[in-house]
């Protein structure tokens, strides 16, 4: 385990944070995510705008997913104990995180290239464009909502409660980092009813997820510490989760 910790720990603070700059980058090129309320043809038109510059930040984000697994695996390498064999369920569910995280991005990297060259070629012709949006929306609703949204927030809060548990059962870690992994389970979790009408869900979805990155830059920070800090900070903090 110890010798795991560094790597451990760099990953924790290097996955949250490529992942804030690669999602800042498309939000101020691409209008990301608001521009999916627009008409698809705008939505088409701005993505062949952005070019080659623009797939290349798409498959960064696509990236930080891919390194969520090693994440997923090494933090359960540093937190498992006898006590915690819940954490080998929530390991797998962290994996299935990264997965369907993946599959809703990989669209923007080989699909949509696709249908915006097609949608803005002058020798396409109505119905054409008419199917390229009927795509898209379909895509849009079943790799981007369905896949990576729904169940990337059902599964990534659910490992998170994992890891949050074991936490506090661990003398690496602060109390209060996991009442943190917690309350930002939760928020994410609560993404999962937008689509039902509860429109407060996503901007509850979007806090928690900030507050989720700064989660684990928080652990990263901790296992990147000699040990015999980590655990002097763990005996002089309060027990329990009171």
């Amino acid at each position: 385990m110890n010798n795991l910790r560094k790597p451990t720990g760099f990953l924790l603070v290097l996955t949250p944070v490529a992942f804030m700059l690669f999602f800042t980058l498309l939000q101020r090129t691409f209008e990301y995510p608001d521009i999916l309320r627009k008409p698809t043809g705008y939505i088409l038109q701005e993505f062949a705008k952005g070019g080659g510059v623009l797939i290349a930040l798409w498959y960064g984000l696509m990236f930080t997913s891919i390194l969520f697994v090693p994440l997923v695996v090494m933090v359960h390498s540093v937190l498992a104990r006898e006590e915690t064999g819940y954490l080998k369920v929530a390991t797998v569910i962290g994996i299935l995180a990264s997965v369907v995280q993946f599959l809703g991005l990989i669209r923007w990297t080989f699909l949509v290239p696709y249908l915006a060259q097609t949608y803005l070629d002058p020798t396409s012709n109505s119905a054409t464009r008419d199917a390229i949006v009927v795509v898209f929306q379909t895509f849009n609703q079943y790799a981007g909502v369905g896949i990576g949204e729904h169940l990337g927030y059902l599964f990534t809060s659910v490992w998170s409660v994992g890891v949050a548990l074991a936490l506090h059962q661990s003398r690496l870690f602060k109390t209060w980092m996991s009442w943190l992994g917690l309350v930002s389970a939760a928020g994410i979790f609560a993404g999962i009813f937008e689509p039902l009408g509860f429109g407060i869900a996503g901007a509850i979805n979007a806090m928690s997820y900030i507050l989720w990155a700064i989660w684990l830059i928080a652990m990263g920070v901790a296992l990147l510490r000699p040990a015999h800090q980590s655990a002097n900070v763990k005996r002089s903090a309060r027990p329990g989760f009171g």
